[in-house]
Order: C-alpha cells, then structure tokens, then sequence
C-alpha cells in the first residue's frame, strides 16, 4: 500500500509554548484514520498544517511523495486535498446545490452537465437532495456539517479530512454516517478528527493518538483500547502504573 500523506518531525510552537512536536505521520492510500486526542492535544494546529493554512516550525509535509510545505492551501486542493471544515466554506445565503456547484468547479470547470450530475451525487450521498433547493442558512447544525461533507465528495479528492462531522447529527444520522464512511473509502483516502469514540472504534481501520503535541499511541481500534497510556490521558481510565 503506498503511502499518501507524511509528516517529518512536524513541529509549531506558540509564545514558546509547544502545539506539536517532532511529530512522524504516515497515511497510507485507501485507509481510514482516526486522529483523536484530549482538548489542547494539538490535533487543530496539526491538521491547519496538514493543508496549509498554518506554517510549520520546522519538519516537512509530503503528499504523495512530493514535499508541499510551503504550499498554500488551493494549491493542496489542487494536488487533491480536502479539509471539510475549511477549504469547503459553506455559503448561508446560498442554496445547498449552489454550494455543491461551486466546490465541483473547482474540479469540472464550467461543464455544466458534469458539475449538475456531480451535485445530484454528492447530495444523495448524504442524503440532502430533497433539500437542494434549500438556502443553507435553513439547516441544522448538523445538515450543514454534512453540506460540508458533500462539497468535499464533489471535489473527489485524494485525500478527505473531516473534522468533527458528526458534530450536531441526531443517532440515526451518525449511523447513515458510518456508512457513508465505507463507501467513501472505497473511493479516497480519509482523515478523521472525532471525539464520537463509538464512531471511531467502528470505521477507524487505524488510530492515531496527541497528546501534548506529540503521538502518543497509533495502532488498531482493538490496541487503542487496550492502551493504559491512552486510558489515562483521554478515555478516562485511570493509569494503573501512575
């Protein structure tokens, strides 16, 4: 399995405060992976990295084996990321299918047949269509995450980072999510940043755990669990060794 997304010794600091640190990062193509942590753990700062929109201190980001460090944001979603909270704005006063349209631009151009049939897809896919019509601005919370998640699904991209998605989703919703999840997978690599942990131990093929700005744990669901170093710092089981 080839390796998508890398991080070399990543690193940011704030005021001398460190929010990462030194961290080592390797997303194979065509996995699922969690990245979790408690509050302050650095997951925001090191995802801003990720896509650009936050410099690093020092280490390298390699995406597909080229080295994008100082790359700007839209030229990452060019290369074929997508960060859902972030590059995928989403337009209030717009309609639902306006807002898909202008994320599936960035990809088709002005080719109007393909953007509408890339709307109507993205939108069945989390289940919005009935509501395309709709101005965003009259969404839950939660339908407009997956707004959000559609506009990234009509970019395809290579890489899908979704950042807290099942924010603000009722329990049906979630599990129309999960399997969502599968589908994609099939299609893209997928980054995900969630503190639903029955969410993460279901889809997640592999975890990765900050804490501190520096992993602290990375292996399978099951081995995530188990970990007393990672029951203590986040899951709320105290450290039998202190």
């Amino acid at each position: 399995m080839s390796v998508l997304l890398e991080t070399r010794g990543l690193s940011r600091s704030f005021s001398g405060l460190r929010a990462v640190h030194e961290v080592d990062f390797t997303l194979p193509e065509g996995q699922i992976r969690a990245l979790i942590g408690p509050n302050g753990a650095g997951k925001t700062t090191f995802v801003s990295m990720l896509v650009g929109r936050l410099a690093p201190g020092s280490g390298t980001v390699l995406f597909d084996g080229r080295d994008v460090t100082g790359l700007p944001v839209h030229a990452r979603v060019r290369l074929g990321m997508a960060y859902t909270f972030q590059i995928t704005s989403v337009f209030q006063r717009l309609s639902l299918h306006e807002n898909v349209a202008l994320a599936a631009r960035r990809r088709l151009g002005g080719e109007s047949r393909a953007v509408e049939r890339a709307v109507r897809e993205a939108l069945s896919r989390v289940g919005l269509l009935e509501h395309a019509r709709r101005n965003a601005e009259e969404l839950s919370y939660g339908h407009q995450r997956l707004l959000e998640i559609a506009m990234g699904i009509a970019q395809k991209p290579r890489l899908l980072i979704l950042d807290e998605p099942t924010q603000g989703l009722a329990d049906g919703e979630i599990a129309d999510f999960k399997a969502l999840l599968g589908e994609l997978a099939r299609e893209t690599t997928i980054l995900l940043i969630e503190h639903n942990m029955s969410v993460v131990m279901e889809v997640a093929e592999k975890i990765t755990v900050l804490n501190s700005g520096e992993v602290l744990a990375e292996g399978s669901p099951e081995e995530i669990h188990a970990d007393p170093r990672v029951q203590a710092a986040y899951l709320g089981v105290p450290d039998a060794a202190g």
